[in-house]
């Protein structure tokens, strides 16, 4: 276009305008009708048809002077609302322009570069490359040379193996690939691999999360050694045929005309026996050895920083606790992470026999346990809405994750005699009783793996130690890697005698949200401790009395269950208030005692945690009652509890009747809006009890969400670990006890959460 000539502009040609004088101007589209006022828009957009340069607009309008005709066109091309058509001839068909118009896109530009763009169309495994038609139809110049603007590669399975040649060839090359299945009934289009994107994942990040989320048929695969994963014969119609492949073909024009929006690092997969149409995003890991390089797949983290923390206001204070983000902001940021085809956690769902009423959700990990690992693959949500239960059971599948061991963690080998004070010794935070190693065969053979007792550590024999940071002390501490991550980890690392569990593990919407978090949760498992397995008596907390609407219809949500609620006071010497939350059914036959448990500087907050885990309970105790021994019910103690046990034969259970009821203002705490200043009041209770605060950040980059492991050596997990000190000690010191409870009769039933 030479000098001084102006493009004709007209609205874009997905949008149809209609003029109802003195109602406005309304723009039609296929995605929803817009209303645009002002008197000259309803006079000029008659015009707008793409025939006509600024100049003639002005020309041909009999409304509004030049400079009111420029600002009008100027507002409108700012809105996306415009196309300056260039001396490019208005065709015929102008659908094509319409749909990358639509795309936010130059249509008749866009549609000038498909016309040249070459693509590569090729099968793996055995895949017919041949019906090209699709991308023919699509205006693409499908060619055989390798140099092709992008690469379409048609299989039947994203983990057949022949795609790691694919990856190779194209990675040596540095061109674009796309993946496709375009037959059975489902059909998977995307993602797309680009070796020049260092931010882009490639086909074995891809494969890496895929094969997680398929554990049965890589069970088939190596037990029968074959190459590639089973496949099933194809269900396909023509029709479907023709289908798969035309959708690759518009998502081939999709990148080729330069839309990279996240999709784009996605699969998506159309089921076509339902129908539904859904995406999985597939993420860079940042340890992959072929896109990152075998130095980064060994990569040591190093020593760990020391933990600093900063000023996080609360920006909930409802729900499960006070956040550094809301619950939707939680979900938005990190629900991508959910995908039955490539997510870190296949899916959440509602609990199955959740009652009315009752928020219990569960998300299936799909990081599946090994050996004698505690990590448990179905995580639990709990919360007073849906959306905090479906953010719970993320979060907590989330930490599990990033809890276990990628084999890059820090860790010296040696003997606890070589490390001296450097190193702590295992069993000051598993605080198991020299009568407990002495019988853990017996004791193993008879328990879940959560009651696990390990062997007697020898400290004259070199174990695997990794590094966790003192807050109280602002130092570096070690501890056995077996102790801290869970496994499987190799033979002579140490798992002989250590064994890490959820105990402490949190996760939060910032470091200093994790921290307090995995903090009350060892707080409130020490004073469940302390109670459960003394079986002492605790004053009632006055629900009705602490003014949360939620906590104040929960009873009234029980008898409609046929239940009873109530909630005791738990609070031990720390003083930070712990609450258990009991129901249990009324009118006859098995009680189904639920119970759950919560801590918090709020005693507000810490019973509304506690009614959440007894409803998170009550599916497990109705499944119970139809013989159900899956989830907490593969324990035999947990089918026990919920088929017999009575507050008659566990009368600790109930409130005290000679303790006054706790309400507001029993266990005050300053008020705080400021996560930071939380974790530095746990630091100071922790050291003036004198014992030490330490945190081991687990946060893994490919996930994002903050984790960490806290301990603090001393305090009970509510688990069956019957060291001396705390757990004798301090009921005696409370007066709860006149002298500590003989070890032969600590409770008999070990808790089972």
């Amino acid at each position: 276009m030479g000098a001084g000539v102006l493009p004709p502009v007209g609205f874009k040609r997905h949008l149809r305008a209609e003029v109802v004088v003195g109602e406005g101007t309304f723009l039609i589209s296929e995605r929803g009708t817009t209303r645009l006022r002002g008197r000259l828009l309803e006079s000029l957009a008659p015009l707008l048809d793409g025939t006509r340069d600024l100049r003639e607009l002005v020309r041909d309008s009999s409304d509004g002077s030049a400079a009111e005709i420029g600002n009008l066109v100027g507002s409108l091309s700012s809105a996306g609302l415009l196309s300056f058509r260039g001396s490019v001839p208005r065709q015929a068909d102008g659908r094509a322009e319409g749909f990358w118009e639509a795309a936010g896109l130059d249509g008749p530009a866009t549609v000038r570069a498909l016309a040249d763009a070459r693509v590569r169309v090729v099968g793996a495994d055995g895949t017919d490359p041949g019906p090209t038609a699709a991308f023919e139809a699509a205006g693409l110049r499908v060619t055989d040379a390798t140099d092709a603007d992008l690469t379409v590669v048609l299989c039947r399975d994203y983990l057949s193996g022949a795609l790691a040649a694919v990856e190779a060839e194209r990675r040596a090359a540095g061109g674009a690939w796309m993946l496709a299945r375009t037959g059975g009934t489902e059909i998977w289009t995307g993602p797309f691999f680009d070796p020049r994107d260092e931010a882009a994942a490639c086909w074995h990040c891809m494969a890496h999360r895929l094969r997680d989320n398929r554990p049965e048929d890589l069970t088939v695969q190596r037990a029968l050694a074959l190459t590639d994963p089973p496949t099933c014969p194809e269900a396909s119609l023509p029709s479907t045929r023709a289908l798969g492949l035309h959708l690759a073909a518009v998502r081939a024009q999709q990148w080729l005309a330069g839309l990279r929006e996240p999709g784009h690092q996605s699969i998506h997969t159309f089921d076509l026996l339902r129908p539904a149409v859904a995406r999985h995003a597939v993420l860079r890991d940042p340890r992959c050895p072929s896109c990152s390089g075998p130095a980064a797949a060994a990569a040591h983290p190093g020593p760990p920083r020391p933990v600093v923390l900063r000023p996080v206001p609360k920006a909930s204070r409802a729900g499960n606790g006070h956040r550094a983000l809301t619950p939707q902001q939680v979900l938005d940021r990190y629900g991508h992470l959910v995908s039955p085809v490539s997510g870190l956690i296949g899916r959440i769902s509602r609990a199955a026999h959740c009652p009315d009423g009752v928020h219990s959700y569960v998300a299936q990990s799909a990081l599946a346990p090994v050996g004698r690992s505690p990590l448990r693959r179905i995580s639990g949500g709990k919360g007073a809405t849906e959306l905090d239960a479906r953010v719970s059971a993320l979060c907590e599948a989330l930490e599990h994750r990033s809890g276990a061991l990628h084999g890059g963690e820090p860790r010296v080998r040696a003997t606890l005699r070589e490390l001296g004070d450097r190193a702590l010794h295992p069993n000051t935070c598993q605080l198991y009783d020299e009568r407990q190693f002495a019988d853990r065969e017996r004791w193993n053979a008879d328990h879940s793996l959560y009651q696990y007792v390990t062997e007697r550590f020898d400290p004259d024999v070199p174990v695997d130690w990794s590094p966790v940071w003192s807050l109280t002390r602002r130092r570096e501490v070690l501890l056995p890697t077996a102790l801290l991550y869970y496994g499987p980890h190799p033979p002579g690392t140490g798992a002989r005698w250590a064994r890490a569990d959820s105990n402490g593990c949190a996760a939060g919407s910032s470091l200093e949200d994790a921290i307090l978090q995995g903090f009350l949760e060892l707080v409130e498992r020490d004073a469940v401790a302390l109670w459960w397995y003394n079986r002492t008596r605790h004053p009632r907390v006055d629900l009705a009395a602490l003014g949360d609407p939620w906590l104040d219809q929960a009873p009234a949500t029980h008898r409609r269950l046929g239940r009873r609620l109530w909630a005791l006071d738990l609070t031990a010497d720390l003083g930070v208030p712990v609450v258990v939350a009991v129901s249990a059914r009324t009118g006859g036959g098995p009680q189904q005692l639920s119970f759950g448990f919560g801590a918090h500087f709020d005693l507000v907050t810490a019973a509304r945690r506690a009614v959440a885990e007894c409803e998170q309970l009550l599916p497990a105790a109705a499944a119970a009652g139809r013989g159900r021994t899956d989830g907490v019910l593969a324990d035999p103690v947990a089918r026990a509890w919920f088929g017999g046990a009575t507050t008659e034969a566990h009368p600790y259970l109930l409130p005290d009747p000679a303790a006054a009821p706790s309400g507001p203002g029993r266990w005050p705490w300053p008020a705080s809006s400021c996560l930071k200043q939380d974790v530095e009041t746990a630091e100071r209770l922790v050291a003036a009890h004198g014992m030490e605060l330490l945190v081991l950040e687990q946060t893994r980059p490919e996930i994002g969400l903050p984790v960490v492991r806290v301990l603090v050596p001393g305090l009970r997990h509510f688990w069956a670990r019957f060291a001396p000190g705390r757990l004798f000690d301090v009921p005696v010191r409370l007066g709860r006890l006149a002298e500590p409870t003989p070890y032969e009769r600590l409770n008999p039933v070990p808790l089972f959460l």
